[in-house]
């Protein structure tokens, strides 16, 4: 009877810790119906608002419209930079609950926005919460997770921003009949409400919670989502990780920290300027450049849509049982090499006819390989390799470079087109992805299978190796 007990007890325990970090994952969900639906209601901005002027300047209407499209990365950037040390202030699940709360009045501003100006401000407003939600999600995640299956979940997270982007897709498609974009963004409310509603019955980061004192709060959490005779290992290491770590600024740039402050910031760096964002945010423009019509390239989209979402789910299944490093140097070459022949495309002339199917199976691969490494694997990895007491600070900073290249891709990818054509665009694109093969490849490490507190333990070990004088207890007991 007891082991009957014992079983259900973690049953249950699998099912909760699912239904939390799902629920969680949702801050994805925002961030990918963010980026996705942008892209078929450009089509039909432009064709309801003057885009050659702002505020009473006049403007290139390519440069407008890389405004509208670029405010929630402006937004974004405030958001990440200021949500990484609200996530160590306030809490995960309240800096949760604030974003959900900011996405859903900035849909409602795009919404009914009179002038393209304030359609700026409300991509802004929206832009912030899904700053929040880039930062807040997947460290909420990461440290409610049993580290068996942490890369799992954490990277369901990276499968609701495919997910979201597909439903934007989607969203854009049943809409685009009768051009109303105002519904198109509008939707958005609708899983911030959903998180909101959601986040007020599930637990604080036990992590966070022993942070702040809350020793017997911690407990319960944990209880609820490890196996009983892992509860209070887990807790020593808490409490072992947190005596040897002062939680300011200047400790990311520790001897010991600092190569992982490069990798996490080269891989935020890389993941936007190998360039997905110009498909997540132009794919119906470049689909359109090849001669299909508005519907038809937005329906084409969704196709794109659609493989970027069973592709993460591939990534998620494979995470825990493959690694992280052989998914990321996977995924790199196979966009290299997507991205060379997307150039082709573009530059062969004698593909008229067929140009449009040819870019939009050139595109799909891309987004396939993108799926399975550098778009999970970098969410995840950001997450785990950070010591706890910075861990949301250093979240927030590599979440700022992260979402300020999406800014700068998403403001030159048109002008880029205008000045060395699709083909080096595309091949630019390539190059630096090829420059991210060769740096993962070099310095990204291997994190499967580890605890939070044994990847800062070898993260210590690495940096002092025998000096036993600079060493911190989490690594002699560790030992």
């Amino acid at each position: 009877m007891s082991m009957t007990q014992s079983g259900a007890a973690a049953d249950g325990r699998n099912s909760f810790i699912y239904v939390v970090a799902a629920l969680a994952a949702l801050n994805g969900l925002l961030f990918g119906f963010d980026t996705g639906v942008i892209s078929g209601a450009m089509l039909y901005i432009r064709k309801t608002f003057e885009l050659t002027t702002v505020l009473g300047y006049s403007m290139n209407a390519s440069v407008v419209e890389g405004i509208v499209v670029s405010g929630a990365m402006v937004g974004a950037i405030v958001g990440a930079a200021l949500g990484g040390r609200l996530a160590d202030r306030l809490g995960r699940r309240r800096l949760i609950l604030v974003g959900a709360v900011i996405f859903f009045v900035g849909s409602l501003i795009m919404a009914i926005a009179p002038t393209v100006e304030i359609l700026i401000v409300g991509r802004i407003v929206d832009g912030v919460g899904v700053g929040f939600a880039s930062v807040v999600g997947p460290l909420y995640i990461s440290e409610i997770s049993p580290p068996e299956i942490r890369g799992s979940l954490v990277s369901l997270n990276q499968l609701t921003i495919t997910s979201g982007i597909l439903i934007a897709y989607l969203v854009n498609y049943a809409f685009s009949a009768g051009g109303e974009w105002r519904w198109m963004l509008g939707l958005g409310m609708v899983p911030a409400a959903v998180l909101f509603v959601g986040m007020l019955f599930m637990p604080e980061s036990p992590r966070w919670l022993y942070e702040q004192g809350r020793e017997a709060d911690a407990r319960e959490v944990l209880a609820r989502t490890r196996v009983e005779s892992h509860v209070q290992s887990e807790l020593r290491e808490i409490k072992e990780t947190i005596h040897t770590e002062s939680g300011t600024l200047r400790d990311l740039f520790e001897p010991w920290v600092r190569p992982m402050l490069i990798v996490g910031v080269g891989l935020a760096a890389f993941q936007q300027v190998t360039g997905i964002n110009t498909v997540m945010y132009y794919a119906p423009t470049i689909l359109e450049s090849t001669g299909f019509a508005d519907t038809a390239s937005i329906l084409a989209t969704v196709g794109i849509g659609a493989v970027n979402v069973a592709m993460t789910v591939v990534a998620v299944v494979l995470m825990d049982r493959s690694g992280r490093r052989p998914l990321l140097l996977t995924g790199l070459a196979g966009m290299t090499v997507m991205l060379a022949v997307l150039g082709f495309v573009f530059y062969l002339p004698g593909l008229s006819g067929a140009i449009g199917w040819v870019a939009t199976g050139s595109l799909m691969l891309y987004v396939a390989f993108f799926a399975i490494g550098l778009g999970p694997v970098f969410w995840l990895l950001i997450a785990e390799i950070y010591p706890m007491e910075v861990r949301g600070t250093a979240m927030g900073v590599v979440t700022v470079v992260n979402w300020a290249g999406n800014l700068v891709v998403s403001l030159t990818f048109l002008r880029l087109v205008e000045g060395i054509g699709q083909t080096g665009t595309f091949w630019l694109y390539g190059a630096l992805s090829l420059l991210a093969l060769v740096f993962c490849y070099q310095l990204v490490p291997e994190t499967k299978g580890r605890s939070l507190e044994e990847i800062e333990a070898d993260l210590r070990e690495t940096a002092f190796g025998s000096d036993t004088s600079d060493r911190s207890s989490v690594v002699e007991t560790d030992d």
